[in-house]
């Protein structure tokens, strides 16, 4: 598989995935177990439109980012976070995937992805422990050789080290190790660990217009990857 750009030519010989925004709609459970959370802890609600904004950066930021909405400095928020992330994790993991979406297209582009012969990873800055039972629940866990979370290395995307450690784990080079994502954090850490990215036009991008965000390619359906050459 051949993905061209303006600047060079790479033989793709694996794909990386991330998993919120890119291949499941799991706003509806955002909504549900940060509502139900910031319900527990006596704060205000956050809007479907407030949490898209927040969403991509890990649960940590999510939590934090929804507790200053909601009117909290950023000191009274810290020292809320650690009760904040106990109900919200016990919260999130009661409805994964029950309010939440694979996109169209996404089946199919995975199995011509797999049946090319390209080994996959999920990268995700969603904590593992979410991630894991989430493509379980969408019946796409059969995809991946590997599975990373936003808790599985030291720092998370946008930093290049996940990726860096997600091409080890392939066995391949930045260089022909394609990263599949929605955001910014896709596209700034792919670009700053090597690996050509493409972003899909219809995930969380924190309110910013997609565009704007470093990529060799923008796709609207994982179907579109079958047409690259």
């Amino acid at each position: 598989m051949h993905l061209r750009r303006a600047d060079v030519t790479a033989t793709i010989q694996a794909v990386i995935v991330d998993l919120d925004g890119t291949m499941v709609d799991t706003l509806g459970d955002f909504d549900v177990a940060l509502n139900q959370t910031l319900k527990d802890l006596g704060r205000p609600a956050v809007t479907r439109a407030d949490i898209e904004r927040m969403v991509g950066k890990g649960s940590a930021h999510l939590i934090r980012s929804a507790l200053v909405q909601g009117g909290l400095g950023a000191q009274e928020a810290a020292a809320l976070q650690p009760e904040a992330w106990n109900r919200y994790q016990a919260h999130y993991l009661a409805i994964n995937g029950q309010h939440s979406a694979v996109y169209p297209g996404v089946v199919e582009g995975l199995s011509a992805l797999r049946q090319r012969g390209l080994p996959l990873a999920c990268l995700t800055n969603k904590p593992q422990a979410f991630a894991r039972p989430l493509l379980q629940a969408k019946c796409l866990d059969g995809f991946f050789a590997h599975v990373f979370g936003g808790d599985s290395f030291e720092r998370a995307k946008p930093d290049p080290l996940p990726l860096l450690k997600t091409c080890e784990a392939l066995g391949t080079a930045p260089v022909y190790t394609l990263m599949i994502g929605d955001s910014q954090n896709d596209g700034i850490a792919a670009r700053a660990a090597g690996c050509p990215v493409v972003l899909v036009t219809y995930g969380y991008n924190h309110g910013e217009p997609i565009v704007q965000a470093p990529h060799d390619r923008l796709i609207g359906s994982l179907e579109e990857l079958l047409r690259f050459s």
